[in-house]
């Protein structure tokens, strides 16, 4: 009996529930399980037209989330302080003593920035992990319906040689018999 791949089956045989009990996304993943096409959802789609701002987003959160950005702004801020001491004093290079107002002010607006920029980037990863999550169950389901055909082809040839070697039993029996009667 071949497998009905429609999503509505598909949910009763895959998930144990009918199709209207399943929410929208399950639905949507049975639907697309259940078409040989390949479509690509809304957000899909925002992901391959990247636009220059999440480009920027994602640039900023790769450098400032960096070991790299890490050392290279923290020998910035030691040799801001070097040349601001009274190190700095006696060479006559200080415009901002301690305790260094000025450098707390670009400390606070770098992070200002920085920060809401970092978490564009993390809720566009978030959002690229939910699609990629949304792939795996759906190949998962995709699988499924496959391995359920096999085993539904593999049932129907069991059942073939189960039939078969009923109907055999008693040619190859009589063979038998007729083999031994003739070595007697």
């Amino acid at each position: 009996m071949p497998l009905d791949t429609s999503p509505e089956a598909l949910a009763e045989e895959l998930l144990g529930r009918s199709f209207e009990d399943l929410d929208e996304s399950e639905q949507r993943a049975l639907q697309r399980v259940a078409s040989s096409k390949i479509e690509l959802d809304d957000d899909e789609h925002e992901f391959i037209n990247v636009k220059l701002g999440d480009r920027v987003a994602d640039r900023v959160a790769r450098v400032g989330g960096s070991w790299g950005f890490i050392i290279v702004f923290g020998c910035v801020l030691f040799g801001w302080m070097l040349i601001n001491s009274a190190e700095g004093q006696r060479l006559g290079t200080v415009w901002d003593p301690y305790p260094y107002v000025f450098l707390n002010l670009m400390l606070s607006t770098v992070a200002a920035f920085q920060a809401p920029v970092i978490m564009m980037s993390q809720n566009r990863e978030a959002k690229k992990d939910r699609i990629s999550n949304r792939h795996d169950y759906e190949v998962n389901l995709r699988t499924t319906v496959e391995l359920l055909k096999l085993h539904r082809k593999m049932d129907v040839l069991i059942a073939r040689m189960s039939r078969f070697e009923q109907r055999a039993e008693p040619v190859i029996s009589n063979a038998v018999d007729e083999a031994n009667n003739k070595a007697d």
